[in-house]
């Protein structure tokens, strides 16, 4: 399969399940709807897909919406099978992804060297 088709489904798998997250059609309290898709990693064959979340509030809040949200990967494949309409739906494993938290410590940090630097 070429790159520029791989790219094309996951752009669609993260539309897919940004939608069920933000419409609320994922029936467990735990997923929280500030949690967003960030991006998802394709296998080659599109039999697995890693799908990792992001989320503004906390690492404990995030954990338990990436749990909920592997819990209930049976329902999120179907629909998303539907959305997708290829033969075949990749298997759904989700992820915390904390990259985005990470790089604003980082830019703060910098930051701080930096006004210090200034201030001398």
């Amino acid at each position: 399969m070429s790159e520029y088709s791989q790219k094309r489904i996951e752009s669609k798998l993260s539309e897919a399940i940004s939608t069920l997250i933000v419409t609320g059609e994922i029936k467990n309290h735990q997923v929280s709807t500030l949690c967003s898709v960030s991006r998802v990693e394709l296998s080659v064959d599109n039999s697995y897909a890693t799908v990792f979340i992001s989320s503004v509030l906390d690492d404990e809040s995030l954990a338990k919406s990436v749990e909920a949200l592997q819990k209930a990967s049976a329902f999120i494949q179907k629909r998303v099978g539907a959305f997708l309409k290829t033969r075949n739906t990749p298997v759904l494993k989700f992820k915390a992804d904390i990259s985005l938290r990470e790089g604003l410590k980082i830019n703060a940090l910098i930051d701080s060297l930096v006004d210090d630097g200034n201030s001398r």
